[in-house]
């Protein structure tokens, strides 16, 4: 009788460990779950339907969870290293709300013929320089449309002619932004600190405007206007520049500062003879 409830006792004990390990086991498998999830990426997609020609801005670029070992070849992981070699870049090809932008959906400016890819048929690239100021501080991103202005001084004009602004492009479009690829020639001092180079943003115009832009960079300092994203987006229609805008317009101060010239008019009178006679008005 003792030794069966010996053996019953060991039984018991026996069937206690078992099941004591076994939910040990089951509770480390949950803990270990619990730990280390799946491991994801951020991968860059389109934040909107992208359409093929177009250039890339900040706002076009959107991110989404994949996880590590799903990450589509050539997709683009989000750094701000990835993002600021995105901005600019033409797309080749529509890309669709949320899908992954790949390396060979897109061509990069500075990629062998970036230009020729994004001008359209017929249009020209032309540079041109611009500081922090008339640069809009460095928030003009390509695919922007700007109006390029002309403010100059014109020498011996009367005061309030004495400074014009006017619109010499209208509605271009930004194909590229950067620094200028070729330092000036001038020689520097010796010991001089370098000069950063200036800021450049490059321009698709027709024949016409190329030319006209290259005449005003040697007129006076241009500056850029930024269009409205809602007006870019539709096509405009050819129409007239807006007229100058003269000193003496802005400044009412500046054009009443000089006295008012009375105009004279003469006539010249012939009373049969060689000799005339001459009367002002």
């Amino acid at each position: 009788m003792i030794l069966r409830l010996g053996i019953f006792g060991v039984l018991i004990v026996a069937l206690g460990a078992v099941l004591f390990f076994a939910y040990s086991v089951v509770d480390q498998s949950k803990q270990q779950q619990a730990v280390t999830p799946p491991q994801t990426a951020q991968v860059l997609v389109a934040a909107d339907q992208l359409q093929g020609g177009s250039l890339i801005q900040p706002a076009d670029l959107a991110v989404t969870s994949v996880l590590a070992n799903s990450v589509p070849v050539g997709a683009t992981l989000d750094s701000p290293e990835n993002r600021s070699a995105l901005i600019g870049s033409m797309v080749r090809l529509p890309i669709s709300k949320g899908t992954p932008i790949l390396e060979s959906s897109v061509i990069h400016p500075g990629d062998h013929g970036f230009l020729a890819a994004v001008l359209a048929p017929g249009m020209r690239a032309v540079t041109v320089g611009v500081d922090d100021i008339s640069g809009a501080n460095g928030l003009i991103w390509p695919g922007d449309s700007v109006d390029v202005l002309l403010t100059q001084t014109i020498p011996g004009a009367p005061e309030g002619k004495s400074i014009a602004s006017e619109v010499v492009l209208q509605d271009v479009r930004v194909i590229a932004t950067g620094q200028e690829l070729i330092k000036s020639a001038a020689p520097t001092a010796p010991n001089a600190a370098p000069q950063p180079p200036a800021q450049t943003v490059t321009l698709e115009v027709t024949p016409n405007e190329a030319a006209r832009c290259l005449v005003a960079t040697n007129l006076g300092k241009l500056s850029l206007i930024v269009h409205s994203a809602e007006a870019s987006a539709t096509p405009s229609s050819p129409h007239a520049l807006p007229q100058p805008v003269w000193a003496g317009e802005v400044s009412p101060a500046l054009a009443n500062s000089q006295p008012q010239t009375p105009q004279l008019s003469t006539v010249h009178v012939f009373q049969g003879s060689p000799d005339a006679q001459d009367y002002n008005f």
